[in-house]
């Protein structure tokens, strides 16, 4: 699944209704808060990720601690870490969301191995992108 194109990334934003954002901030100028943000504000339910913040609340959603302590459906998972951390976070959103459609990793991070077990899941992955650009470039905003 070509994950550079406009059709796929815009698709991805269509239908993404629920949204978990691993890596979430509570720091208003990090990107990691203001893409949630963002989001929120498009009609989004973004779900923030994060253990140092669970407990708190972000984009008016409880932040929980990591991927399985959300127990409702998500449609994707934007992820805001090294890429180092990137296929954990791939196997546990696999894992966590049998029905996931979207793995989308932000500015700078790849990660081929992580995408070619999203990918082989059916799940379209989106690489070094942010979809606060990708929104108003593509969706009637």
């Amino acid at each position: 699944m070509a994950s550079d194109d406009d059709q796929t990334i815009r698709h991805a934003l269509e239908t993404a209704r629920t949204i978990a954002l691993v890596g979430a901030s509570a720091k208003p100028e990090r990107p990691a808060h203001y893409v949630g943000q963002f989001l929120t504000e498009m009609g989004h339910k973004v779900i923030p990720v994060n253990p140092g913040l669970e407990g708190q609340t972000l984009f008016g959603q409880t932040v929980r601690a990591q991927l399985s302590d959300i127990a409702e459906p998500v449609d994707m998972i934007d992820i805001f870490r090294k890429v180092e951390a990137v296929p954990q976070i791939v196997a546990d959103a696999l894992e966590a969301f049998p029905n996931l459609k979207t793995i989308w990793m932000q500015l700078g991070i790849t990660h081929a191995d992580a995408t070619a077990l999203a990918e082989a899941r059916g799940v379209t992955v989106i690489q070094d992108r942010c979809p606060k650009i990708e929104y108003p470039r593509l969706m009637a905003v």
